[in-house]
């Protein structure tokens, strides 16, 4: 056999040891399978003739055996997409054929070999590590070197000046996220068949050479979140006059960088190529060039928090492919131009935020490809076009804090899946009308600050999806309808200032609003606590109140207690039936019950050799969990339950109950169970990474920004999923960190169900005696054991806090007059996070500080929203994941 190609088979387990000692085998390739396990010792060794070996895509793991670096006839080395760990080996100096060399997104740590600097290779993927240190020069020395990958790790120091020169032929280059610093050298142009070069999130310093526009080869660029300059000999930009000479070039990502010049009218030289200028937060002063019209295959403009002035150039409408426009957070002036209107493909619009005056463009509105307008916080003026309310298909539309006046139309009604919509601080009047009642995706609603008059309409309780409603500052009359009690994710709700009249609403949101979201009223009545006067009543009689007294109350009380009594009996006869059955419960009920294979208890023992301390993963108030190996390979984790009293069984039961039933990419997956009179075990899915626990609070471990916001998601995604998407309702009841697990790829998956409640029959709230984890749990579950979906949340909310401040609640640092809570909620008050986060996520020296700040505040603000410490305030997981999800995280959305 000289070629074994087994690739995409759906393999599974450990790769048999012969394998390797197939001594005529000159190409092996078992990539993209699921095989697991470490790789054969070097006794097995025996390949010779090999000159191909593909392992990547699986889940490999351990450090690469020595013998591969003995392989002296290997011209492809795949180790790619594994677990592997460990350092590279100098030897791989010894793999003098060697032309492909693929060991990125393992787990390597260590520095890089001057060794690997071979004569021959044309590929190096070392991406996705946790390689360190400085890069040798040796490795920038390679002439044949086509392709090199170094992203996704913490090299340091700066590249030498040389590198341009000694690599004629590469044409791919990734050095993302690493440390480099120094400047790039004007010799680049050397490296002249260059196609993709990639140094974004590093520290590079100085000018961007003019002599970029000698590689005429170049397709994409990205320099972004760096510190690069301008030539200081002239304020414009001209390294981006020269790219223009780059005729094959198609994006380029220059945001987060200290530019502080000019764009030059050149830009409009760009080849038809150019589909992506991103130049965003990179301090680019003066007028935006008309020729930017001219980029005709311009899809996307990115330039907003730049400090441009002057107007809009109306040569944008030129652009037909255009289908995004953010140029926020800038002091552009004049008209929005009509000429937008051209843009057929416009989705997004983002002009909020600059010195706009005149009216909005009525043909704005005839565009149906919009889906959201961002238009705040600037002067403009006039009405709102009556074609905007036509835009069937609009998301968001923002025109907060302009001059606009008129009234809104019946046409409303049209605006079927709109989810934010801000009309606060303008000069709108008219009524309110029921063509609102349309809008049932609505989350979010402003109309503070304006003149509206009229009722608010009854059929603002059929918003049912509303979040926050501003109705402040008006002029409405009549009451507060009672239709809105059924709002039940209203947690924001204000009607001060108005002319409102009747009893405040008591039921459903209203049991939580306080006296703020309604002062300044003509004649609101209500509760005390709300500081309002009490609503009048028509008292009866005192004799009709004497004889419901004296004839009608006895026989309803007496009857009320013979059904209490009877239901008392029920429940005990009931109850005793449910122990008994309980207590039968055979040898595979449960796997009778939800299918699943069944492992006996002797496959346990060998896969765990007979549950060794070895093997121990964890253990908890119910059971041990334990790696094992199963018979076919396959890595698991098995949960133990320690069978101590009747509430451990129980814990089994629920456990399997709701792993039985849910099926969700960010929850734990159950492979069997084992069952026995006197043992049960359930086995799960093996997660590598461990809790988020453990990369929280123990050493050597160090979740970035990007990692702890996508696990915060995942874990979100898994509540919003068990609350809403889940048939009964499941409440996880016990979240914490040590109860998120990752695997491979740092994925989040929720676990340990044990203590979790199924609703049924419209439950939405239980009461129970198991308590959870102290620091984790909604106030209403520590102090009465209510169990609601909003105690998750709660949860939640502490783990967003603990996973950005690097914080536990029961800290030291915290006692009875402070808690994490309250810690975060004084920092993000002042509008400053520096003081609480993690000291290893952000640093005033930071280039684009204020950015990850701003994103830092809005993460840690969505926490507080959970804690709430009444349950009928808090946010519920499909809003928080909204929140989270529309948060700009620095580069990482835009790139």
């Amino acid at each position: 056999m000289q070629i074994l190609n087994l690739q995409s088979s759906f393999l599974t387990g450990r790769i048999p040891w012969p394998v390797f000692n197939i001594s005529s085998l000159r190409a092996l390739d078992l990539s993209n399978n699921s095989l697991t396990g470490s790789l054969p010792l070097d006794k097995f060794y025996n390949l010779p003739a090999l000159k191909e070996l593909h392992l990547s895509t699986n889940q490999l793991i351990g450090s690469i055996p020595s013998f591969i670096w003995e392989c002296k006839t290997l011209e492809t080395l795949d180790l790619s997409k594994n677990n592997f760990t460990g350092g590279i080996s100098k030897r791989v100096g010894n793999l003098t054929s060697l032309q492909n060399l693929l060991l990125d997104h393992n787990m390597l740590t260590g520095e890089l070999p001057s060794e690997i600097g071979n004569p021959k290779l044309e590929t190096l993927y070392l991406g996705s590590n946790n390689l360190a240190g400085r890069v040798h020069p040796e490795v920038f020395n390679m002439s044949s070197l086509i392709r090199m990958s170094l992203d996704e790790n913490n090299f340091n120091g700066s590249l030498p000046f040389s590198m341009w020169t000694t690599l004629p032929n590469l044409q791919v280059l990734n050095l993302d996220n690493n440390k480099f610093t120094g400047m790039i050298s004007s010799s680049i142009a050397n490296a002249s068949k260059l196609t993709f070069l990639s140094l974004n999130f590093n520290s590079f310093t100085g000018p961007l050479p003019t002599t970029l526009g000698k590689l005429r080869f170049l397709k994409r660029l990205f320099v972004g979140a760096n510190n690069f300059t301008r030539e200081s000999s002239t304020p414009e930009l001209k390294f981006i006059s020269s790219l223009t000479n780059c005729r094959e070039l198609e994006t380029m990502e220059l945001s987060l960088n200290q530019f502080n010049g000019f764009l030059p009218t050149s830009i409009g030289n760009f080849s038809k190529t150019v589909t992506m200028f991103n130049a965003f937060g990179s301090h680019i002063k003066g007028t935006i060039p008309s020729e930017i019209g001219n980029i005709s295959s311009l899809e996307s403009i990115n330039m907003d928090s730049n400090e441009f002035t002057g107007s809009i150039p109306s040569t944008i409408g030129k652009l037909a492919r255009l289908d995004r426009i953010y140029l926020e957070h800038n002091g552009l002036q004049g008209s929005i131009p009509a000429e937008l209107c051209q843009l057929k493909m416009l989705g997004d619009l983002y002009l909020n935020e600059n010195m706009l005056t005149g009216p909005i463009p009525d043909c704005l509105g005839e565009l149906k490809s919009l889906r959201r307008v961002f238009l705040h916080l600037n002067n403009l003026t006039s009405t709102i076009p009556l074609s905007f309310w036509n835009l069937n298909d609009l998301l968001s539309l923002n025109l907060s804090s302009n001059s606009l006046s008129g009234d809104i139309p019946s046409q409303i009604q049209n605006l079927k899946v709109i989810r934010e919509l801000d009309l606060s601080w303008n000069q709108l009047s008219g009524d309110i009308l029921s063509s609102f009642s349309s809008a049932q995706s609505l989350v979010f609603l402003s109309l503070a600050h304006n003149t509206f008059r009229g009722h608010i309409p009854q059929s603002m309780g059929n918003l049912i999806s509303m979040a926050y409603l501003d109705l402040s500052h008006n002029d409405f009359s009549g009451t507060i309808p009672q239709s809105m009690v059924k709002l039940g994710d209203l947690n924001y709700f204000n009607v001060s200032f108005n002319k409102l009249e009747g009893e405040v609403p008591t039921d459903g949101p209203f049991a939580n609003f306080t006296a703020q979201s309604f002062v300044q009223n003509y004649a609101l009545c209500g509760l005390a606590r709300l500081n309002l006067p009490p609503c009048r009543t028509n008292s009866p009689s005192h004799s009709w109140s004497r004889n419901i007294l004296k004839y009608i109350l006895p026989p309803i009380v007496f009857a009320i207690l013979i059904v209490a009594i009877i239901t008392f009996l029920l429940a005990i006869k009931r109850r005793s039936r449910e122990i008994s059955t309980e207590i039968s419960l055979g040898e595979g009920s449960l796997l009778q019950q939800f299918y699943w294979r069944r492992l006996s208890y002797e496959e346990l023992l060998e896969a765990t050799d007979s549950f060794s301390t070895n093997y121990l993963l964890g253990t908890g108030s119910f059971g041990s969990v334990y790696k094992g190996t199963l018979l076919d390979g396959s890595e698991v984790a098995i949960k133990v339950f320690h069978l101590q009293s009747r509430e451990v069984t129980k814990n089994f039961d629920a456990e399997c109950e709701v792993l039985a039933s849910i099926r969700h990419r960010n929850l734990i997956r159950i492979h069997s169970c084992c069952v026995n009179r006197d043992f049960r075990a359930v086995v799960l899915e093996y997660m590598p990474n461990g809790s988020l626990e453990k990369w929280l609070h123990s050493e050597n471990y160090f979740l970035d920004m990007l990692q702890r916001y996508k696990i915060m998601i995942d874990v979100g995604l898994a509540l919003e999923y068990l609350h809403f998407n889940h048939a009964p309702a499941v409440v996880h009841c016990d979240l914490k960190p040590g109860n998120i697990l990752l695997d491979e790829d740092m994925v989040a998956h929720v676990c340990d169900f044990g203590i979790s409640k199924i609703f049924g029959n419209g439950e939405t709230m239980v009461q129970t005696k198991t308590l959870a984890t102290v620091g984790y749990m909604a106030p209403e579950y520590g102090e009465k054991g209510i169990v609601s979906t909003s105690g998750d949340v709660y949860s939640f909310g502490i783990i967003l806090l603990e996973t950005f401040t690097g914080k536990k609640p029961t800290d030291d640092s915290f006692g009875e007059e402070l808690s994490l809570k309250q810690w975060v909620s004084k920092s993000v008050e002042a509008n400053s996070v520096i003081e609480v986060v993690d000291r290893n996520l952000i640093h005033e020296e930071d280039q684009n500080f204020c950015l990850m700040e701003q994103c830092l505040l809005s993460i840690l603000h969505v926490g507080l929203l959970c804690l709430s410490d009444s349950p009928h305030k808090r946010i519920n997981m499909r809003n928080v994941v909204t929140r989270l999800e529309n948060i700009e995280v620095p580069l990482v959305k835009k790139l």
